[in-house]
């Protein structure tokens, strides 16, 4: 089955120095992009994290500081990264929960705005899970019958989320073939920032998930203890948390205006 797309969609895998998605750093960026009309754009990009890559994350995906040395900073690539994904929805294989966020953390730091508000998101990992609670590999072989060869490489993985996403198209007719919905299936909380510290509450509403103001909203904190926000600008937190709540202070300043 092919994807019913009304708007491209990037496919896309992120090979890094760690698992903190404040910390590290991507070494590896490979973005398929599927147009509506069928068409197909790739690219993978080595990726200078500019931080030094742990021997424990090396040895999964093969890629060294010697390997990386000479590659460009992802402050460099990430002008083209950007133009490629900009017009375009975003999935991956555990993307809502590492692979988007870890992207915007860069994003950010290389001083694009990066952001989700006109595109939807697709994690290919919580379809599996839902329906079949396995592994990448597993569910390649499970959907598409195939081994999953170079695994932990960005470009295999990337592939092999396109195709076992098409696979499940075919396999659950209760799954519908609209980015939007599949978006939807796919969301597992109603998080506002990437990091799941700010989330919405049953009303629409921004309410804290953490902290000493756990469950409270995030309007009526800043207004009883206005230095909050400015612990949390400085505190380590990830910077598009930071951005989100930069928003929500902002909209009701002008509000009161």
């Amino acid at each position: 089955m092919e994807l019913k797309l009304t708007r491209p969609i990037c496919f896309f895998d992120l090979e890094t120095t760690g698992i903190d998605v404040g910390k590290d750093r991507i070494v590896e960026i490979s973005v398929l992009k599927v147009f509506p009309n069928g068409n197909k754009e790739s690219k993978t990009w080595l990726v200078n994290p500019t931080i030094p890559i742990p021997p424990q994350s090396t040895a999964i995906h093969g890629i060294s500081n010697e390997k990386v040395a000479n590659e460009p900073t992802f402050a460099e690539l990430a002008p083209q990264v950007f133009a490629m994904i900009k017009d375009a929805d975003l999935a991956g294989y555990n993307s809502d929960r590492f692979d988007i966020p870890l992207l915007a953390e860069e994003m950010l730091r290389a001083g694009v705005d990066f952001d989700m508000k006109n595109r939807v998101s697709i994690d290919v990992q919580t379809i599996f899970h839902k329906k079949e609670e396995r592994t990448l590999s597993a569910a390649l072989k499970f959907y598409c019958g195939q081994s999953l060869e170079n695994a932990h490489s960005a470009e295999a993985d990337t592939m092999a989320t396109y195709e076992i996403m098409k696979a499940q198209l075919d396999r659950y007719e209760d799954l519908e073939n609209d980015m939007k919905k599949l978006s939807e299936f796919t969301t597992r909380k109603k998080a506002v920032d990437f990091a799941g510290f700010v989330a919405l509450n049953d009303k629409g509403q921004e309410m804290f998930t953490f902290g000493k103001y756990k469950n409270q909203l995030v309007d009526d904190v800043f207004e009883k203890d206005p230095g909050y926000y400015g612990w949390i600008q400085n505190a380590d937190f990830p910077l598009y948390t930071k951005k989100v709540l930069t928003a929500i202070k902002l909209k009701k300043l002008n509000t009161k205006l």
